[in-house]
C-alpha cells in the first residue's frame, strides 16, 4: 500500500490552505508568521489552533476552548467556501501514478490534515469519491483510490501514524514494511516514520523545498510523483 498525502502531493496546492489560515488568523487576532504557518502544514487543522491558544490560556479552560472554537470555526468557513467555489485539480503525474499502482496491485490510500467535510468536497470535485462506500473504502472497480481517511476520523492526526494505521487495518495489512508513505510536508515525513513504513518519501515540488524537507530525514526526496514508479521498480518493492 502507498499512503499519499492530499494537498500538495496528489491535489494541486497553490498555497490556498496557507492563505485561508492567514485570513482566519487575521480575523481572530492570531499572530503567526508565514514560516510558522508553513511549519504546521499537514497537521489536523483543529490541532493547529489548539497548539496556538495553549500558549495563551490554560488548556481546557473556558477561555482556551472558546478561542479554539471561534478561530477554528472561522477557518472552516473560509476553507469550505474556497473549495466549494474553486476548481480542484490533481498534481502532475498523479493519475498516471495511480494507474501504475493499480496495474501492480498496490493499494492507494489518501491521508490528509483536512477534516472529512473538506476532504469529501475535494474528492467529489476530482471524481475520486466514485466507487467508495460510506466508510470511504473502495467497493467496485470504478474507484480511482482504495481508501480515504481524514484527520478527524482518527484519534491523532499527523505527525502521528494513526491515519496510516487506519488504512492498514482496512486492508488487513499487519506489517508496516508493506507500506510506503509519501507527502510534501515535515508532518508527512513524521507520520511515515512513526508508522515505521518501509519507505518514507518526501516530494519537493509541493509546499516545501528539498532543503526544508531534508532536515526531517526522509528516506528519499523526489522532485515529483512522476519519479515514484521508477523508484519502486529500482528498489524492488513491486516484488514484495
Amino acid at each position: 500500500m502507498v499512503a499519499f498525502d492530499m494537498a500538495g502531493t496528489t491535489v494541486q496546492d497553490n498555497h490556498e490552505v496557507e492563505d485561508c489560515f492567514a485570513m482566519a488568523a487575521k480575523e481572530c487576532s492570531i499572530e503567526m508568521s508565514e514560516a510558522e504557518i508553513k511549519s504546521v502544514q499537514g497537521w489536523s487543522k483543529r490541532f493547529v489552533f489548539e497548539t496556538y491558544w495553549k500558549k495563551h490560556y490554560p488548556e481546557n479552560s473556558t477561555e482556551f476552548l472558546d478561542h479554539v472554537n471561534v478561530s477554528y470555526n472561522c477557518f472552516k468557513e473560509i476553507l469550505e467556501n474556497h473549495y466549494q467555489t474553486q476548481e480542484v485539480y490533481p498534481t502532475e503525474g498523479c493519475l498516471e501514478v495511480f494507474e501504475y499502482l493499480r496495474q501492480n496491485n498496490i493499494r492507494i490510500a489518501l491521508t490528509t490534515g483536512f477534516y472529512r467535510k473538506v476532504t469529501s468536497i475535494i474528492l467529489n470535485k476530482l471524481g475520486w469519491l466514485d466507487g467508495l462506500d460510506t466508510s470511504y473504502k473502495r467497493y467496485n472497480e470504478s474507484a480511482i483510490i482504495d481508501i480515504s481517511v481524514a484527520s478527524d476520523e482518527v484519534n491523532k492526526g499527523r505527525p502521528a501514524a494513526d491515519m496510516i494505521f487506519h488504512c492498514m487495518r482496512a486492508f488487513q495489512i499487519d506489517d508496516p514494511k508493506q507500506v510506503i508513505a509519501i507527502g510534501d510536508t515535515p508532518s508527512d515525513i513524521g507520520s511515515g516514520k512513526a508508522a515505521n513504513c518501509l519507505s518514507t518519501i518526501a516530494l519537493s515540488n509541493g509546499t516545501h523545498s528539498a532543503q526544508q524537507l531534508e532536515i526531517h530525514q526522509p528516506d528519499i526526496i523526489l522532485q515529483s510523483l512522476n519519479e515514484l514508479p521508477n523508484y519502486l521498480k529500482n528498489k524492488g518493492y513491486l516484488d514484495l
